[in-house]
Formats: structure tokens, C-alpha cells, sequence
């Protein structure tokens, strides 16, 4: 019927009628069979409209439908009708309005009872969403404002308005103006959501192309270590079990109980009546998506947000440990004047270097992060690491693009691996501890630029879902050319955790192995020319890494006794040997399909199979 009216719309126009009286007398017909006839479902018709947003009319007549006043008559007696949108907070017993009025007769069988959507209003909430959809994409914004604003106290009994907004903002992210995203933002109801203080100032901003302080998102951070990341319990070499138990059961000061931490605040959650547990279901998820929607709504670049949040990461150990110092004194024996150690051994001169003579992130009022997380400053860096990454895999494909360049960045740029001066000894050593732990770093004071990068980085790829993980080779893309050992364990650190997790994605997985092999290309190829010579020994850990993450996915798991290689991962493993140097090319002997001289071929029973 919609493709016939439309078309017949095209045909007046080609015969001189105005496009006006057309559209009013198309309107008009279909208002008669709605709401007087009730032969058409609204919600049906409306859909079917907005599918064919390839016609320039249907869009219009979607709005001139939206603006009826029947429909407008419905809407407002249905909000009368059922009261307040939270209605499980209120006693007594619901008055349900009758089924024919409430649907009409073309939809109120006798023997179907719809539990929810049972009027002819309420069948429109899954459909206004998705009209404002087709508005944006058809570039109609104040079109799509118009229907926001028209709608906004009807929306309020949307089951799912969190999630409509959080998605609208990730899906148009980077193409909605600030005035739109304003009315997008007051479908929620801002009073209960959890906000940052300084979020409405920031959203109404009049210059765009200033970003928010740092402490801005260093709160953000926060929020989510003392509500979303679960407890930590003290686990510190020199802890004793009364100061673990006493820590695993902090209680941040100036909190509510229902909101101190996310291990209180899940048991609470954990005993609501199904009906009360709305969208989103838990206060740790609420504050997660507040936090996620709070960045897609700033209006500056992904770029600069994530800079600001990278910044953080790099620095966050020294700006905990200024701030703590300050306060009450040096901890762990750590005089005030060192706060990070300065010998090359100790990893930290990537932090404390002539480029950068103050480590901690300008911008941040640390003094009070401390005991508002009821953490220690070593704790609670390792915990924002953590809470930055699994934030960030929240956000759009647009961030993850910018973490990755941010991040290869900074590692290009660390000084001991731009200083071709340095011995190899020197970079072994800078590599080694700047890899560290980020937990033991942490305690120690010996955390790196490179290191926090590293476990940010591995935070957030433990939250990304299997179909996003393709998007982690770009890293490396940006890290090459791998020149140097130094930078290929780096390379490794950041990748090879994947790899287990891939062991279900054989597709994936092999992509990821052969990105790692050709790094190992690029500093052992044949024809290339280290600067300074390198001992196959020294890469030794590399080469068993290979050998045990082939057998971990042939597995499918953890490696067993009888654990096999794929046919398919041993020849694509001596594809790529055979680019390599024979001394490297020894060290991978096994890992080929040729059963004359490999024992993982000799011993797999398709390839003997094969090779008789």
C-alpha cells in the first residue's frame, strides 16, 4: 500500500498538482482509516513509511502523521491513564483501561491480551526510535529534535530509554550538532542518573574546540574504580591479612551505601523484584553507561578525549604519589624528592627524561583521589588503568582507532628507543622493567609511560568483544617498521595476550600470528642488517611462545599431553620462516608441515595421512 500511495504521489506531480495539497490529502485519507475505519495499525504503517526513506515524501508524511491531533489526543490520554513511568514505586492496583478502546477493534481479538503494548499509543514507543533514526540519517536533525521535543514525556515510558539514547549517541557519533544532543540527553531523567558535577557546563559549552580539564576525567575514573570495578583486596608483599580484610572492605567516605562500591552496590541490586530491575538493570551498569554517555555527548573530538584519558594512564603514578607525598608524607620509604626512580635501570627516566621535567598530569586536584577510593596511591593507579580500559571499550570504533595511535605514539617516542646511542644491554634492561607488571611497578615505583600504556592497552582488549579485536592490528601498523628487539618485545607484550583468546576464532587468530611473524621478519629477515647483532638465544622466550600458542589453539585450551598444531598454523608458521635468518629458521624447525623434518608434522595425523 505505502509503495502504490507513493508512487501515485510521483505520478501527480509529473500531471502539475502541488506537492502540498498532495501530501495533505494523502494524510488526511490515511488519519480517516486510522482513526475512524481503524483499518490501518499506526504503528505498522509507520514503519512501513520510514522503510522506504528512499522516496522524499515518506519522511514527510511520517511527520505530518506524528503531528495529528488524534494521535496527539491518544498519546496524552494514554500518559493520564497510566500514571507515573515508574510505577512499580507506587502501591495499589493498576486500572487497566479496556482492551477494544485501548486498541481499537481491529487489533483487540478476544483471545490475545498483549501484556504491555496493549494500546494503540503505547505500540508506537519502539517505533518512535526508530523514526528518529531515519530522521538523522536522512539528515532531517530538527526534524528529529521536533519529534524529541513533541514526545519527551511519552518517551518516558520507554522500557529501553537508557539504551536508546546511549546508542543514538554511539551509532551518529560525530555528526549530531550540540542542540540535538542536548534534547537527546533530556529524554533521561537527569535527576536520578549519576552525572559528573561539571557535565552539564561542558555539554553547553560555547566553545567547542576546548576540552574538558583533566580532572574532568580523572573523576570519571574514579567513579568507575569506586562503583564499577569490583574491590581489590591488599595483596602487597608486606600486608598483613587485618590490613587485607580491612581494605576488601573499604568504605569510601561521603557515600551512600547504595552507591560506595560495586560489590555492596550488586548485592542490592541482586534482590529487586523483577519489575524493578530497569534498563540499565544494575547501579554498577548505570554508572558504567553514565560515564559512556557523558563522553559521547562532549563536543570535541574522539581524539582529544582520548589523549586526555592516555595522559592519565602515563602519568598517573606520579600524580598519586605527588599528591600522597604532599599530604602525609613519602610512602614506603620513598623520599618526596624522588617520587619515581631516575637510573635508566629503573625504568623511569622515560618519565622523568629532559623532555618532560614533571611527571604528574597538570590539571588534576589528586590530593583527595586517595582517600575518596579508600585505595593506597600504588592500588589505586593499577585500579584507573584498569577502569580507563574497560571505558574505553565501551565507546565507538572512533576511539579505539584513536587509542591506538595515541598509544603507538608515545611508545615511538619513548627516548631510549629514538636514542641510537644506547647499548643493547641498556635496552634490554629499560625494556624489561618498562614491561613489568603494572601491579609490582606500582608498589615498587617503578612505573613507565610504556608500561601503563601496555596494561591500559590489555585492559582494554580483555573487554572488547571477539568481533572487534580485528581492529588491534592497527597498532602495530602504526608501530612499524619493528627495527629493533627492543621494540619487537614491546610489539609482543601488546599482542600476544590476544592470541589465547583467539583460540575459538581460528580465522582471527591466524591473521594476528602471521602480523606477530612478519614483525619477526622485520628484525630477522634474511636481508636485513641489524644495527647491532643479535644472538638467537636472546630471543629465545619468543620462540617458545610460538611453539606453545600453536598447540594452545590447535587445543582449543590449555595445552595437554597429546595437544596437536593445525595442518593449516604449522604451514602458515613455515611460510614464514622461510624469510627468516637460518640461525632464527633453526629455532623453528619443528613448527612445518613437512613430516621429514618436523616432530609436530610427524606425529599429526592428517599430515602423515597426507604425506602416505
Amino acid at each position: 500500500m505505502v509503495d502504490v500511495l507513493l508512487h501515485h504521489i510521483q505520478l501527480e506531480l509529473q500531471h502539475g498538482h502541488s506537492l502540498q495539497d498532495l501530501l495533505l490529502k494523502a494524510c488526511t485519507n490515511l488519519a480517516f482509516y486510522i482513526w475512524t475505519h481503524e483499518l490501518l495499525p499506526l504503528d505498522i504503517l509507520l514503519l512501513a513509511l520510514i522503510d522506504r526513506d528512499d522516496d522524499p515524501h515518506a519522511l514527510r508524511i511520517v511527520m505530518s502523521l506524528l503531528d495529528r491531533q488524534e494521535l496527539q489526543q491518544r498519546v496524552k490520554l494514554y500518559c493520564m491513564n497510566r500514571g507515573p513511568p515508574e510505577h512499580w514505586i507506587y502501591s495499589g492496583v493498576f486500572k487497566r483501561v479496556e482492551l477494544q478502546k485501548a486498541l481499537g477493534n481491529h487489533l483487540s481479538w478476544k483471545d490475545r491480551y498483549p501484556t504491555f503494548f496493549d494500546d494503540i499509543a503505547a505500540r508506537l514507543l519502539p517505533v518512535i526510535p526508530l523514526i528518529v533514526y531515519r530522521l538523522i540519517e536522512n539528515d532531517a536533525k530538527d526534524s528529529a529534535e521536533r519529534v524529541l521535543a513533541l514526545y519527551s514525556q511519552f518517551l518516558a515510558y520507554h522500557p529501553f530509554r537508557f539504551t536508546f539514547v546511549r546508542d543514538i549517541l554511539a551509532y551518529f557519533y560525530g555528526h549530531l550538532p550540540v542542540k540535538l544532543i542536548v534534547r537527546i540527553l533530556n529524554g533521561l531523567d537527569i535527576n536520578k542518573i549519576p552525572f559528573s558535577e561539571s557535565f552539564p557546563s561542558h555539554v553547553n559549552s560555547s566553545n567547542s574546540a576546548m576540552c574538558p580539564p583533566p580532572d574532568y576525567f580523572a573523576t570519571l575514573l574514579l567513579g568507575l574504580v569506586n562503583n564499577v570495578i569490583p574491590p581489590l583486596h591488599n595483596n602487597s608483599k608486606s600486608g598483613s591479612v587485618s590490613d587485607a580484610l580491612n581494605n576488601s572492605m573499604r568504605a569510601p567516605p561521603n557515600k551512600t551505601p547504595a552507591t560506595s562500591q560495586s560489590g555492596q552496590t550488586n548485592v542490592s541490586d541482586g534482590q529487586k523484584a523483577f519489575y524493578q530491575i530497569q534498563d540499565p538493570g544494575t547501579y554498577t551498569q548505570l554508572v558504567l553507561e553514565t560515564a559512556v554517555i557523558e563522553l559521547l555527548s562532549l563536543p570535541v573530538s574522539a581524539s582529544q578525549i582520548v589523549s586526555s584519558l592516555v595522559q592519565i594512564v602515563i602519568n598517573i603514578q606520579p600524580t598519586l604519589i605527588q599528591s600522597s607525598n604532599g599530604l602525609h608524607g613519602a610512602p614506603n620509604g620513598v623520599g618526596q624528592g624522588s617520587v619515581l626512580p631516575t637510573s635508566p635501570s629503573g625504568g623511569s627516566t622515560d618519565s622523568l627524561g629532559t623532555s618532560r621535567s614533571t611527571a604528574s598530569v597538570s590539571g588534576i586536584n589528586a590530593s583527595n583521589f586517595v582517600s575518596r577510593s579508600g585505595y593506597t596511591c600504588q592500588q589505586l593507579s593499577c585500579l584507573l588503568i584498569q577502569a580507563c580500559g574497560l571505558l574505553l571499550a565501551q565507546l565507538p570504533s572512533d576511539f579505539h582507532v584513536q587509542l591506538y595511535i595515541e598509544a603507538s605514539r608515545i611508545i615511538k617516542e619513548t627516548w631510549w628507543l629514538t636514542d641510537g646511542k644506547r647499548s643493547l644491554g641498556e635496552l634490554d634492561s629499560a625494556v624489561g622493567y618498562a614491561l613489568l607488571d603494572p601491579t609490582w611497578a606500582a608498589q615498587d615505583n617503578t612505573s613507565t609511560a610504556i608500561g601503563n600504556i601496555v596494561a591500559l592497552l590489555h585492559s582494554f582488549f580483555s573487554n572488547l568483544p571477539q568481533e572487534w579485536l580485528e581492529g588491534t592490528h592497527l597498532i602495530i601498523k602504526h608501530l612499524r617498521p619493528v627495527t629493533s628487539v627492543a621494540m619487537l618485545r614491546i610489539a609482543f607484550r601488546i599482542m600476544s595476550p590476544l592470541l589465547p583468546k583467539l583460540a575459538n576464532a581460528h580465522t582471527l587468530f591466524s591473521k594476528t600470528l602471521s602480523l606477530i611473524l612478519s614483525m619477526m621478519v622485520d628484525v630477522f629477515g634474511k636481508n636485513t642488517q641489524p644495527p647491532t647483532p643479535v644472538e638467537p638465544l636472546e630471543i629465545a622466550d619468543l620462540i617458545d611462545f610460538f611453539h606453545h600458542i600453536i598447540h594452545y589453539e590447535g587445543q582449543g585450551g590449555p595445552v595437554q599431553a597429546n595437544s596437536k598444531p593445525r595442518p593449516e598454523v604449522l604451514s602458515l608458521c613455515g611460510r614464514a620462516a622461510e624469510s627468516l635468518r637460518p640461525d632464527i629458521q633453526h629455532l623453528l624447525f619443528h613448527l612445518k608441515p613437512d613430516t621429514n623434518s618436523s616432530i609436530y608434522a610427524a606425529t599429526h595425523p592428517k599430515l602423515v595421512q597426507n604425506a602416505s
